[in-house]
């Protein structure tokens, strides 16, 4: 019995190994096997996605806190970074950890106020941040630069600019695998443990012990510093910032959808999602330019995912190969001539001593 058991899990560990070493093998590829630099442009911003996603699961996977001001956390990592390179003159990648740093200090009054109140009103909260920060960042054009923009210097000079997007697409890669594994150790830990259990129910947990409020404020902290290092990194990359892209909604809807399309209660859920809508977003604005479509074809993938697949595509494939498992099974297990035999054989040995207890007995 725990044989014929063992061999489905262990199969499914092969078959999840095998993916992802597939999924690496791609990863680390792409750039040789892209036909021109503009493809590892595209592939950068998927990554960027995918990075700012995974950022956002630390706190909607874990806590199921639904937060849309994420994107003020990467905005004040890309203007962090790019003000102490530009301004302090720092080294820029010694600028983009300062500026992550500055980041998960500033989130911790910030989750200290937005994490007392619960579902609608913590969108708002989070809403009414990058709308503050985005008035802030424009109006001050004398450190800003305003709608001006503002031009950070880039971190590799000398290089040629298709070996500048070929080291960042590592670099954004290289961010990507180190948000996943942080994530991988916070799920396994008690510290996980505790904020699934917030998810769930988090009076319960608060009930049973669980210090609620401060394992809230430790996960929006981290989510914060990697959301601001993928802003950071962007800032090194792109090179030219803009406060009404940098602090927009649409960047932690963005997040939010990616999310939710790939699975945010799974670990690569948000990757999943990221490539998929990345994709499509990239896609809707080199085809049709500053058209809003790209809007139209976000939308029209959030009412797939919330009609078709609420808990993410993930849990819906993993249903659906449930079911298909379900019905290749019999009602009756086969079972052999040899397990007939012992059985036989155990149950003529149990009559025997049943028989002797019986005749000692009496």
């Amino acid at each position: 019995m725990r044989r014929g058991s063992e061999l489905p899990s262990r199969t499914g560990q092969l078959l999840h190994l095998g993916a992802m070493l597939a999924a690496v093998a791609v990863a680390l590829s792409f750039p040789s096997m892209a036909p021109s630099p503009y493809e590892i442009t595209v592939g950068i911003a998927v990554l960027n996605y995918a990075v700012l996603s995974t950022s956002w699961n630390f706190v909607g996977g874990f806590t199921g806190y639904i937060s849309l001001g994420h994107g003020a956390f990467s905005g004040l990592g890309a203007y962090g970074t790019g003000l102490l390179t530009a301004k302090a003159e720092l080294p820029p990648f010694a600028a983009l950890f300062v500026a992550a740093a500055l980041v998960s200090v500033i989130a911790v009054p910030v989750g200290y106020a937005a994490l007392r109140v619960r579902g609608a009103s913590f969108v708002i909260v989070s809403i009414a941040l990058v709308l503050i920060l985005l008035l802030v960042f424009q109006s001050w054009a004398s450190l800003t630069g305003g709608s001006r923009g503002l031009v950070v210097p880039r971190p590799f000079p000398g290089m040629l600019r298709a070996e500048h997007h070929r080291t960042f697409y590592f670099l954004f890669l290289a961010l990507l695998a180190t948000a996943l594994l942080a994530w991988w150790a916070i799920d396994r830990s008690r510290f996980g443990m505790g904020l699934k259990a917030i998810r769930e129910d988090e009076d319960k947990a608060q009930s049973l012990g669980t210090p609620t409020y401060t394992y809230k404020l430790v996960v929006f902290v981290v989510s914060a510093a990697f959301t601001a290092l993928a802003g950071g990194l962007y800032a090194l990359w792109f090179g030219d910032l803009d406060p009404v892209f940098q602090f927009s909604i649409l960047s932690g809807a963005y997040m939010v959808l990616m999310a939710l399309l790939g699975g945010v209660r799974h670990l690569y859920g948000p990757l999943l999602g990221a490539v998929a809508v990345g994709y499509a977003l990239e896609y809707a604005k080199v085809e049709y330019g500053d058209t809003p479509l790209h809007l139209v074809v976000a939308g029209l993938l959030l009412f797939v995912v919330v009609m078709f697949m609420p808990d993410g595509v993930i849990p819906a494939a993993g249903a659906l190969l449930g079911r298909l498992r379900r019905t290749g099974e019999t009602s009756i297990r086969e079972v052999t001539a040899a397990e007939l035999r012992g059985r036989r054989e155990e149950g003529e040995g149990t009559e025997v001593r049943d028989s002797e207890r019986t005749g000692r007995g009496a």
